[in-house]
């Protein structure tokens, strides 16, 4: 079993930015893919970037060169450094890891407002 606790989330001004920080409980080694989603008000839950233990990460689209992910493994916690923010960033944010063994965690979500 693996539990998340996300924190980080809160308002910020377009052009801003945050911190997300996930942190999993449970064995270290048993973690492969760590990850982050968001959902916004009436529209499907995305991708936003995602990390494996070997070192692949990728990222959606709509985040390239402003987001960043990365990953400590010692503390078992990923990270989402998000830049030039904008309103349509605006979502619930959610945290989602994968085990070796492939069962998957999601967060509890914590909310992103970017409004002037």
């Amino acid at each position: 079993q693996v539990q998340l606790v996300e924190s980080g989330g809160g308002m910020v001004q377009p052009g801003g930015s945050l911190r997300l920080s996930c942190a999993a409980s449970g064995r270290r080694s048993t973690i492969n893919y760590m990850g982050w989603y968001r959902q916004a008000p009436g529209k499907q839950r995305e991708l936003v970037a995602n990390t494996t233990s070997g070192g692949f990460t990728n990222y959606g689209d709509s985040v390239k060169g402003r987001f960043t992910i990365s990953r400590d493994f010692a503390k078992n916690t990923v990270y989402l450094q998000m830049n030039s923010l904008k309103p349509e960033d605006t979502a619930v944010y959610y945290c989602r890891v994968v085990t070796v063994l492939n069962y998957a965690y999601w967060g509890q979500g914590t909310q992103v407002t970017v409004s002037s």
